[in-house]
């Protein structure tokens, strides 16, 4: 009786590690692209927030809140009112949404108590 050896060859070896290695060539640059997507939706994310934190704020004061009034109205650690706008903290990255003094959104705030009429975005 002959015994039969089972097993891979060598060749077929090379052939799963070429195969592994081409697919994970064009899987990689999608999961580095998922970073900076991420990224921009946490930016447009807290912009809105501010925008409907700003819109709360004059339905319930009746008239437009200050930069500071604002900061109140704006769920979330990392939240504090500037000169410019209102800070917030994402990922360990302070940004700022700027406000301004006007509806058409032209003339930024430049005092923590200055009147808040429009909210930009990120």
């Amino acid at each position: 009786m002959k015994r039969q050896q089972s097993g891979f060859t060598l060749i077929e070896l090379v052939m799963v590690i070429v195969i592994l290695g081409i697919l994970s060539a064009i899987a990689l640059p999608r999961f580095v692209d998922l970073q900076s997507d991420a990224q921009a939706a946490a930016e447009a994310g807290m912009s809105g927030a501010v925008k409907s934190a700003h819109a709360i704020a004059i339905a319930d004061l009746k008239g437009f809140p200050t930069v500071t009034e604002l900061e109140t109205y704006v769920q979330g650690e990392g939240v504090a009112a500037a000169s410019d706008g209102i800070t917030v903290d994402i990922n360990g990255i302070s940004h700022t949404v700027p406000t301004f003094t006007d509806t058409t959104c032209t003339t930024a705030t430049s005092d923590v108590g200055d009147t808040v009429q429009c909210v930009g975005s990120i």
